[in-house]
């Protein structure tokens, strides 16, 4: 006989960790892409959230943390490291390696936390051997901020860079981002 499971009615509502602990990552956009994808819980569906500009594609799969809120009212999101890219709307099981604490604005708007973590997926084995962020190489990360810089200006929106953190700031802010979900639930 099977058990029954309450199941989330949508994908924001996924816990943000399984039975193991191992962090739930919901991917939108995949490595590679020219366009951001945003998953809408309005229609539980994922929504063209912008083309971006000629020569920028996103440099990893790209995607949120269920059950989790950032200080922009979003989920949080994740930069995944796989072998290769997976597609929109595919739920992917990762441990965190770090985040990028970045704050960002639009115009003269006050300025909003809307940091960027680091998770490698279960399933990738040619990424097994990163345990924090320094193992990606200072030019890696680099890479990784220019995107997210030039991606916001295209936007109209800036973004600066905080801080670069490793594993056990990345468990805390999640922590931070999955009460912060429940008290608005």
């Amino acid at each position: 006989m099977a058990r029954s499971r309450k199941v989330p009615q949508s994908l924001i509502r996924l816990p943000a960790r399984d039975e193991r602990g191992h962090v739930t990552v919901v991917v939108e956009t995949p490595r590679g892409s020219h366009s951001k994808y945003k998953f809408d819980p309005g229609c539980n569906a994922l929504r063209l959230g912008a083309v971006l500009a000629e020569g920028l594609s996103f440099p990893y799969d790209f995607g949120f943390v269920p059950s989790t809120l950032g200080e922009d009212g979003d989920p949080l999101d994740v930069l995944l490291l796989l072998d290769h890219a997976v597609p929109p709307g595919c739920v992917v099981t990762a441990r965190l390696i770090g985040v990028l604490e970045v704050r960002r604005r639009t115009g003269r708007d006050k300025w909003r936390r809307n940091d960027r973590f680091f998770a490698v997926a279960t399933h990738a084995p040619a990424h097994r051997h990163l345990q924090t962020l320094s193992d990606l190489g200072r030019r890696t990360i680099e890479e990784v901020e220019s995107f997210f810089v030039h991606y916001a200006g295209f936007n109209g929106k800036t973004l600066e860079v905080l801080a670069r953190r490793g594993p056990r700031r990345a468990e805390r802010l999640l922590k931070k981002g999955a009460a912060l979900f429940e008290r608005r639930a």
